[in-house]
């Protein structure tokens, strides 16, 4: 039996570790591009060149490192798998705990811009999926999004938290459902900023905003990005060049934040090369893929109060009249700005929705 330990955790990258993605940096085969193509292929050459020139000659690990180190941040092994996470407790000492869970393409570091409106309220803890960069890689079959429900479920017990919140975004959305279903006791709700409703067979009563929402969401389903059939598919096969090459990792990364976020989202290159340098450093962008293989989303049933805040910029929008077809929901929120990264495009209004939800279950 695992014992039940949590040790303090810094980032400490070493030397040649950074040496190593210089060098790799200094030598890259670029490979050619069709005059005119923009975004009509992938992401341009001019943006992944601009990017990795920068991460080369201008970007700061190191002080992106020690920005991080000031966050209380921790590890434990949980179900036989290490688990990085942040905890910073609120001033007020009967504060809501809340436990906040990232997506992909990003990492524990999309939430940061949250911590300090939300630890006002809450205790907020953060942790890093297991297989996603300083929480892998994983090294069992498995891990889908109900065995990462469990694990923040012990995660939670062990840090002495009896009743907390969930909040999630991209895969914190079924992960956070599938934890409100497997401890209800426990979680006094769940608050969403991504929910996807699928199509009703019927689309009687739907207003037109609604219908166009369903067509977004059916259009979507129909023509899938190549990111998630490839790493719902092939995660192993993707893995090589995620592992190998930096400029592959921040290719990748750099096609998902640009697609999803809205068109003046703030989101700068130093958030995306920290995330990127996570990855590639920590060698997870293979065991963080393996996610979309191991989890079959179907139906997730929560039977605790559901909030929902939508972005307007979002992958998809979600239809309220759909989504209470399946959960209670007490608390919707609609935005004029932001897309798939709330936390890092409009952290302030993610953060007074996150604080709205929590009042009314109070």
């Amino acid at each position: 039996m695992e014992k039940a330990v949590i040790e303090p955790f810094r980032i400490e990258i070493p030397q040649e570790d950074l040496d190593e993605l210089n060098r790799r940096l200094a030598g890259i085969r670029w490979p050619d591009e069709l005059p005119g193509s923009g975004w009509d292929y992938g992401v341009p050459l001019s943006r992944v060149r601009q990017l990795a020139d920068y991460w080369r000659d201008g970007y700061d690990w190191r002080r992106q490192e020690a920005a991080l180190n000031e966050i209380p941040q921790y590890t434990t092994d949980i179900d036989g798998q290490r688990v990085h996470f942040l905890h910073v407790r609120s001033a007020d000492p009967h504060a809501l705990p809340l436990i906040l869970t990232h997506g992909w393409p990003g990492a524990f570091v999309e939430l940061l811009d949250v911590i300090e409106p939300l630890s006002r309220d809450f205790h907020v803890v953060i942790p890093s999926i297991p297989g996603f960069t300083l929480s892998g890689p994983t090294g069992q079959r498995g891990w889908d999004v109900h065995r990462v429900a469990r694990a923040w479920a012990e995660l939670m017990s062990r840090l002495g938290y009896d009743r907390y919140g969930a909040q999630g975004g991209d895969w914190g959305s079924p992960i956070s459902r599938s934890l409100g279903n497997l401890a209800p006791d426990r979680v006094v709700g769940v608050h969403l900023n991504y929910l996807p409703t699928p199509p009703p067979a019927n689309e009687e009563g739907l207003s037109d905003d609604d219908r166009d929402r369903v067509a977004q969401l059916r259009a979507y389903q129909g023509a899938q990005p190549a990111f998630r059939v490839l790493q719902s598919t092939r995660p192993q096969t993707l893995a090589y060049a995620l592992t190998d090459s930096p400029v592959a990792e921040l290719a990748w990364l750099t096609e998902a934040f640009n697609e999803w976020a809205a068109p003046d989202a703030p989101i700068t290159a130093d958030r995306l090369l920290t995330t990127a340098s996570l990855y590639w450093l920590t060698r997870t962008g293979g065991s963080a893929a393996r996610l979309h293989r191991e989890s079959a989303v179907g139906p997730l049933p929560c039977p605790v109060p559901v909030g929902v805040a939508v972005f307007p910029h979002d992958i998809t929008l979600a239809v309220r009249s759909l989504a209470e077809r399946a959960y209670s929901i007490v608390h919707w929120s609609e935005f004029d700005r932001g897309g798939h990264f709330a936390a890092m495009e409009a952290p302030d209004l993610l953060a007074s929705d996150v604080r709205a939800f929590f009042e009314k279950l109070r």
